[in-house]
């Protein structure tokens, strides 16, 4: 089974797919962490992800759709979530076209929708455990008493930089200048389903199974 999980920043869709790999024993596809992974490599590809990286440049959607390629022929019991990919109506006929070519589909395309006022006061209120990376919450799910993390028992956690009201709105108008036309292009095809970004974890994770179990 291969998805995509669509919303701003912010929206949950790191933690629903660390649940997806938990759970489902799917592989998670993170644009960041594959350049990072091809760049130490040693291997062709690598080489051209490091060159470019050096001299400063984006790396090309041809490059992007190469390192996918590699995965998906590796291939993945659970299959794939594809994270930070597409983010372009180019990338997303290129991610198409690879799945064709390698006689794969794409299963679910789901949006995590959410109010951006709401997604502002959440997020500025958010923190992580430094160990695990699970999410807490000022407003609704504080840092246990004992300083604790309940999933690994670590005590130290951190804050993003950028996870203040100013730069928050700032990549919320990239996403929606770039990325949200991507919603129409898969409502177009009947691939998009729609969860709540800002319901309770356990409340999206159970909306999530559902749309993969129907």
């Amino acid at each position: 089974m291969n998805i995509i999980l669509l919303g701003p920043p912010g929206a949950g869709k790191g933690t629903q797919a660390r649940r997806l790999v938990e759970e489902r024993g799917m592989t998670q596809l993170s644009t960041g962490d594959m350049l990072r992974e091809a760049r130490s490599s040693g291997t062709e590809m690598g080489r051209k992800v490091a060159e470019v990286m050096d001299r400063g440049e984006l790396v090309t959607d041809e490059i992007v759709i190469g390192l996918i390629a590699e995965k998906l022929e590796a291939g993945a019991g659970g299959g794939f979530i594809f994270d930070g990919f597409p983010r372009t109506l180019a990338q997303a006929d290129a991610l198409g076209a690879l799945l064709d070519r390698m006689g794969q589909k794409l299963d679910a395309v789901i949006e995590m929708r959410v109010d951006d006022e709401a997604l502002v006061a959440r997020i500025t209120a958010r923190s992580t455990c430094g160990s695990c990376g699970e999410v807490y919450n000022d407003l609704t799910r504080p840092i246990p008493a004992d300083g604790k993390c309940t999933k690994c028992g670590g005590t130290e956690f951190k804050r993003r930089a950028d996870d203040n009201e100013t730069s928050l709105r700032q990549r919320l108008m990239e996403y929606y200048k770039k990325t949200s036309p991507l919603i129409g292009y898969y409502y177009a095809k009947g691939d998009l389903t729609g969860v709540d970004g800002l319901a309770e974890i356990d409340e999206v994770s159970g909306a999530i199974k559902a749309i993969l179990d129907s």
